[in-house]
């Protein structure tokens, strides 16, 4: 328990150097997701009908929490100045402890069977992921994270189609399952590159605002010309790497399967994979729209958060544990559903909001951190206090 009063909560709570924007980013990506797995939402979004609207909650808060990821892990490794050199094994020891806590407490939800695509394990594999690129500068993550976006959707979608259709939990987990680790670390190293530049200091913000809004207008411009093209508005992952028809398997099973992805051709594969921006696509529009967004988002919120603090501090409060509430929505959504059960209601989704925001605000006032990020920092310690190993001398 914290000796901080709810008087020093309010007052202090969200002041720099912490960088409240960061967490009501991600608060509006764990809402946004509780949205996705809840509510009743459009399929497809039309700006020119404001019934489409609630579409957005598919696709974008989870590409947004994958950004933030990038940004935790540049600010826990030493900001705009980057890590130092002598505390890198600790650094990178330290990641990996955190990565693989999140990791399992994600298989640990997968257990309970919910309809949910957990993100948690993706998530943890990010922070050891990004390990290899500590010491790069913000543009070299940018450039390696703009490769994947533009190269990599064309490469997986051609190699899938030669090969017709590789399956098996690697190649789900590494090129088109739900969270394909390709697809996403681009993300990753794109928050990165945020919490390179100093995303915390007003300049920058405005900075990536700009940047963000321009490459998600050019994703959703790419996107206009693949539904111009005929690409499917939201087919999801089959848009690009499953059967060409809309009806998946055509009736004809696996081997129908595979026939449709057989007579597909390398040149229309790769059209696909670059136009298409359906939500979790994996396109090249999808990428650069999605993440677009989600940088503006975290920009956005960075300029609001304090001349806003008052109205924004229960969303900081939510935002200051991601873990701990998203596990908690899970649990609650596996209770209210029962094994294997679905859940579609706009009123449990406000209601789980409501519930959640006041929870977590109530937790922070009174403890502080939430108790799965301390879990987390607790491991992580532990894994950085573990002593390199001393190269051996050859024997001679």
């Amino acid at each position: 328990m914290t000796n901080a009063t709810p008087v020093d909560w309010l007052r202090d709570f969200g002041r720099p150097p912490r960088i409240m924007g960061l967490d009501v980013a991600r608060a509006l990506a764990i809402l946004g997701m509780i949205g996705a797995h809840l509510g009743e939402t459009a399929e497809s979004f039309d700006i020119a009908d404001p019934g489409s609207w609630s579409s957005v909650v598919h696709g974008h808060p989870s590409v947004l929490f994958a950004v933030l990821a990038g940004v935790s892990v540049a600010l826990m490794t030493g900001r705009a100045a980057g890590p130092d050199p002598q505390q890198l094994p600790a650094l990178r020891l330290s990641l990996v402890g955190r990565g693989a806590t999140i990791f399992m407490i994600g298989l640990l939800l997968e257990v309970l069977n919910t309809p949910i695509a957990v993100i948690l394990t993706l998530y943890g594999v990010l922070y050891i992921a990004l390990i290899p690129v500590l010491r790069l500068r913000a543009w070299q993550l940018l450039t390696i994270a703009g490769g994947l976006a533009l190269v990599g959707p064309a490469l997986v979608a051609v190699l899938s189609i030669l090969t017709l259709g590789p399956s098996g939990q690697g190649i789900g987990f590494a090129l088109h399952g739900a969270y394909p680790i390709t697809v996403w670390l681009a993300y990753a190293l794109a928050g990165m590159a945020l919490g390179r530049i100093g995303i915390g200091k007003a300049g920058a913000a405005w900075r990536m605002l700009a940047a963000g809004a321009v490459v998600a207008v050019a994703g959703h411009l790419l996107g206009a010309l693949g539904r111009a093209l005929g690409i499917p508005r939201a087919d999801g992952a089959w848009t690009i790497y499953g059967p060409p028809s809309p009806d998946g398997f055509a009736g004809g099973g696996w081997d129908g399967y595979f026939d449709q992805v057989a007579a597909l051709d390398p040149g229309g594969a790769i059209v696909r994979a670059l136009l298409s921006v359906a939500p979790h696509s994996g396109g090249t529009a999808d990428i650069l729209a999605a993440g677009g967004i989600a940088v503006a988002v975290t920009a956005a919120c960075v300029l609001l958060a304090q001349p806003l603090r008052p109205v924004l501090l229960p969303f900081a409060a939510l935002g200051s544990m991601p873990l701990s509430a998203y596990t908690a929505h899970v649990i609650s959504y596996a209770v209210m559903a029962g094994p294997a059960g679905f859940i579609s209601s706009n009123g449990v989704w406000l209601a789980s909001a409501v519930m959640l925001l006041a929870v977590t605000t109530l937790w922070s006032a009174a403890y502080g951190r939430g108790p799965l990020e301390r879990l987390t920092a607790w491991v992580a310690r532990i894994a950085a206090s573990v002593p390199a190993p001393r190269p051996t001398l050859p024997a001679r």
